[in-house]
């Protein structure tokens, strides 16, 4: 992996602004970069905790730590994979505080992500839809509906400060990984577009650095995903492809590790272009349409 470990303590709570702390824990992976980013929101009477993360007992009590004398309020997670929402339930056991946020989301195949999968035992007492808000002291958190990643993705944002956490959605070190069927290509654009057109500051990806110039990098993502899916046509104008050979033609230079990873977001453009009437699947040939 192409970073120091020493440059990125775990256990940690870092004050990112007066209303935004981060708690990074020791989960690094390919998948996941430096580990999960939580973060702990408020500077008064209570908090909120976004994507608790990995049940990890050093990174629950860092939490802990965090908040310090103050009440836990809010246990809040951006979608249900198992780097994002499994210590929320040991978190509540603690602290009493209620599960907040995305619905529940179980499947049993989630392709390569296998180290990532989802989390079956997360059981939240409390879904938000899309433009919900939860409150606390100084602050308040509306959930954005971002289905793309997976379908029951939100983003969080924090109405005081600008702020929108974006868990896996927007990420500062790599485009986010769509693995159909829960993931969806045409979803995840039309996700993009929807928080270009917002106002907020800053972005707090579960993963990688905090986003300083937040359209900008959306921007770029959507360019980048519009780039892919030309050189998947320009592919399938030369031949008909499966997508093990078309992988390596897109992708100069992956790290093997990523492989699977990066096949089935070629396998979602695939997708996107096949409901679009664009392209055909012949066995586990694809090949455009006349």
């Amino acid at each position: 992996m192409d970073f120091d470990p020493s440059k990125f303590p775990t256990g940690v709570s870092e004050q990112m602004e007066p209303l935004v702390a981060r708690v990074l824990a020791g989960n690094p992976s390919p998948y996941t970069y430096t580990g999960t980013q939580t973060y702990v929101v408020g500077n008064g009477a209570d908090r909120a905790v976004i994507d608790p993360g990995p049940a990890i007992d050093d990174h629950i009590g860092a939490i802990l730590a965090s908040v310090g004398d103050a009440k836990i309020s809010a246990i809040m997670c951006t979608h249900t994979h198992r780097d994002h929402s499994p210590a929320a339930a040991p978190l509540k056991e603690r602290t009493g505080a209620p599960i907040i946020g995305c619905a529940p989301l179980v499947l049993e195949d989630d392709g390569p992500r296998a180290d990532e999968s989802f989390d079956k035992l997360y059981q939240p007492d409390q879904v938000l839809v899309d433009g919900e808000t939860v409150s606390g002291d100084g602050w308040t958190i509306e959930a954005v509906a971002t289905p793309g990643h997976t379908s029951n993705h939100l983003c969080l944002a924090v109405q005081e400060s600008g702020a929108l956490f974006t868990g896996d959605h927007v990420m500062a070190w790599s485009t986010s990984v769509i693995v159909p069927p829960d993931g969806n290509m045409s979803d995840y654009m039309a996700s993009l577009q929807k928080i270009y057109e917002r106002e907020d500051k800053v972005y707090y990806p579960a993963h990688g650095k905090k986003v300083t110039k937040p359209r900008q990098l959306v921007r770029g993502m959507m360019g980048h995903r519009k780039q892919r899916e030309r050189q998947i046509l320009k592919l399938l104008e030369e031949d008909p492809h499966a997508i093990i050979d078309m992988v390596p033609k897109m992708y100069k230079g992956l790290d093997p590790r990523l492989t699977g990873a990066a096949g089935q977001s070629v396998r979602a453009h695939l997708i996107d272009l096949q409901e679009k009437e664009i392209v055909a699947l012949n066995g586990e040939i694809w090949s455009k349409r006349t």
